[in-house]
């Protein structure tokens, strides 16, 4: 209980901003069901994504707010990658192409919501908007400046028109005697969706090279925020996407986290995971590790999105975003993601991890 009070007060002693609804409201898209008694309803579709875009660096040296040098070297120009100028827009195009077809397939405005990891501040997301393929998706930015030292940050972009933007927040990694890690933290952000509110957690949870207990370290402050965020609004929905570094069964996510492979067994504040069947009984994943498919990328939403009653959002299906150019066609890494730059080489492709997608659903009156 000391645990959770804490952080509901780290969370609202890091509140960043508070930002007005957008005059107008656009139309989500309109599909019909297509089966069972719902055949003859009409509902609005909104798509959500998650992305962890392997390492969009810009080629300028960072500073921390505190004046101290960010850990950006290997992406200077003069670094080991040699990121100049040249690979930062090719990036760039590469990154926005995967992101501006995200949900494409059934809506074609795109996604409303797209969660990304590993970029190395705001400006990058800001160059990212400005490529042709989003330039006129109107995408507005919800960011925070983490403590990492790399200068690796999580960022939130959304559709102004459908998702109404009213907190930003950034709660921190804290050890257990209460000193807080120079890591990446956890971007809350908070609005309306379909005139309901629900509030986002974008994660990039402690690598692999970590010891296990900080990324449950990292699940039990997440459910914590969850938690809180329930506290203070009890009718709204909870969606946490990210990089988990963790596979749905590890012990972070399905006991830490608390997330559950079937969403009968959800209330209303539980989490659902539906992730956990796409890795165990499809047996497909978003990246490979010694030929194996880990699902690190995930999107986990409270109970009250599985709860069957469609007058209000609910979760609709869940998708991995893959296309043939996405993929390593010949050597030793055939078959993986094909990302920017492999065994010190650049390769000009994509990232190292596929992205990831839900569907909500909302019954049109």
């Amino acid at each position: 209980m000391k645990r959770h009070t804490s952080l509901l007060l780290l969370a609202g002693l890091a509140l960043l901003c508070a930002c007005g609804a957008a005059n107008k409201t656009a139309q989500a898209p309109v599909t019909r069901a297509a089966v069972g008694a719902d055949a003859e309803k009409r509902f609005a579709l909104y798509g959500i994504g998650f992305y962890n875009l392997e390492n969009l660096f810009d080629t300028v040296h960072d500073y921390a707010a505190d004046g101290s040098d960010k850990n950006d070297y290997e992406y200077l120009p003069t670094g080991a990658n040699k990121w100049g100028t040249m690979k930062y827009n090719s990036k760039l195009k590469n990154m926005s192409t995967v992101l501006s077809q995200l949900a494409t397939d059934r809506i074609p405005t795109g996604a409303t919501l797209i969660g990304i990891s590993e970029i190395e501040n705001r400006r990058v997301v800001e160059d990212l908007l400005k490529q042709p393929a989003l330039a006129d998706r109107g995408y507005e930015i919800a960011h925070a400046e983490s403590p990492d030292i790399r200068g690796v940050d999580c960022a939130f972009i959304y559709n102004p028109r459908q998702f109404h933007l009213e907190t930003v927040s950034y709660p921190l990694y804290t050890h257990e005697d209460g000193t807080v890690s120079h890591t990446r933290g956890f971007l809350t952000v908070g609005g309306t969706l379909a005139g309901e509110r629900i509030h986002f957690i974008v994660c990039h949870w402690p690598s692999r090279s970590a010891e296990s207990a900080r990324r449950e370290r990292a699940g039990t402050l997440v459910r914590a925020i969850k938690d809180s965020i329930l506290t203070l609004y009890p009718s709204s929905s909870v969606i946490i996407m990210g990089d988990l570094n963790d596979d749905p069964d590890d012990k972070s996510i399905a006991q830490a986290l608390g997330a559950k492979k079937n969403k009968e067994e959800c209330s209303p504040a539980d989490l659902y995971n539906p992730w956990w069947k796409t890795l165990r009984d499809d047996g497909v994943g978003t990246l490979k590790y010694d030929g194996k498919w880990n699902l690190f990328d995930q999107i986990i939403m409270t109970g009250n999105l599985v709860d069957g009653d469609r007058s209000h959002l609910q979760y609709f299906r869940n998708e991995i975003f893959v296309r043939d150019w996405m993929i390593q066609h010949e050597g030793k890494y055939k078959g993986y993601p094909l990302r920017t730059t492999s065994s010190g080489a650049w390769t000009n492709g994509y990232s190292d991890h596929f992205p990831t997608t839900i569907y909500l659903m909302k019954e049109v009156k």
